[in-house]
């Protein structure tokens, strides 16, 4: 996997924000889907996200130019420490629905009979249906009806915010709340130990919705920002089958002040990403949900359920 580019700051100050790089975000993330499919027993449906995720870097790399914020409202949201984009309240442009059409158009021919489905479902919704789902996924409304279809409105959501994140580059600053993302005011999907450079053993969380990153010191809860009661939970073989990903290249981390959880992910133990690694070891959220732990942030290209 391709480490996104990392901004220069000062010479020897690690960055407190990563910005996702267009070029290799998706298009990594939909190999280590195919690299995780193999053998795995939800091998068919971690291929259909390894298509969904190319055809998501596909539609980035046409997308066109955002109107983005203008200097003044952007300075604004660094003197009130708020996002530049922020998911529920950013005019988002309607072009998100051209990427969701170009999403939907490039995995049809090799979806399977379910995913066909819910994409021939989404062709019947009129633009005004569209939005409306748009504004449950933005606001992690991820239940009800047409829940099934919330997955591809997701990513096309997640290119449209990632293609606006990337073009605002170093201008994301870091916020004093540490749960949400500086960029968007997003949930994180997971975080990332880094292996390379000035990062090297920091965590990131990493965005759910624009993929940028930011960092959050090591054992403390990406919730309520505790640092005591936290622990670590991992799949482990009874029976001395091969686990999908190594115990030790994902846990949940765990806490007893607000009994929440979030995967962490760590590069050192292979080309993990945050959002194939979690879907891979769905396993894991049922054993900490049945320990009575919820989780608090979520992955778009799951339904719920």
């Amino acid at each position: 996997m391709t480490t996104p580019a990392i901004p220069i700051q000062a010479v020897g100050e690690p960055p407190r924000v990563i910005v996702p790089d267009t070029q290799t975000v998706f298009a990594a993330r939909a190999r280590r889907f195919e690299q995780l499919a193999d053998g795995h027993a939800l091998g068919d449906w971690l291929l259909f996200l390894a298509a969904i995720t190319q055809a998501q870097h596909d539609a980035l790399q046409t997308l066109p130019a955002l109107s983005l914020p203008d200097a003044a409202t952007l300075a604004q949201a660094r003197a009130h420490n708020m996002p530049p984009l922020p998911a529920q309240s950013w005019p988002r442009d309607a072009v998100w629905r051209d990427v969701l059409k170009s999403i939907c158009q490039q995995i049809e021919p090799t979806a399977p009979a379910v995913a066909r489905a819910e994409l021939e479902r989404l062709r019947t919704l009129s633009g005004d249906e569209l939005e409306a789902l748009a504004n449950r996924v933005l606001h992690t409304e991820l239940y009800g009806d047409d829940a099934a279809l919330l997955p591809y409105v997701g990513a096309a959501l997640q290119v449209l915010w990632t293609g606006a994140a990337a073009r605002l580059g170093d201008q994301v600053a870091a916020l004093d709340v540490p749960g949400v993302c500086p960029c968007c005011g997003f949930l994180p999907v997971a975080s990332v130990v880094r292996r390379a450079g000035d990062v090297s053993n920091l965590r990131y969380l990493h965005c759910a919705l624009c993929n940028i990153e930011w960092n959050l010191v090591r054992v403390k809860c990406a919730t309520c920002d505790s640092t005591a009661g936290i622990g670590y939970r991992t799949l482990e073989s009874t029976d001395g089958t091969v686990l999908p990903v190594p115990p030790k290249a994902v846990r949940a981390e765990t806490c007893e002040s607000c009994k929440s959880y979030l995967k962490i992910v760590y590069q050192e133990h292979g080309g993990v990403d945050p959002v194939a690694d979690d879907l891979a070891t769905l396993s894991l959220d049922i054993l900490v949900d049945e320990a009575g732990y919820a989780r608090s942030g979520p992955n778009l290209l799951l339904m719920p359920g």
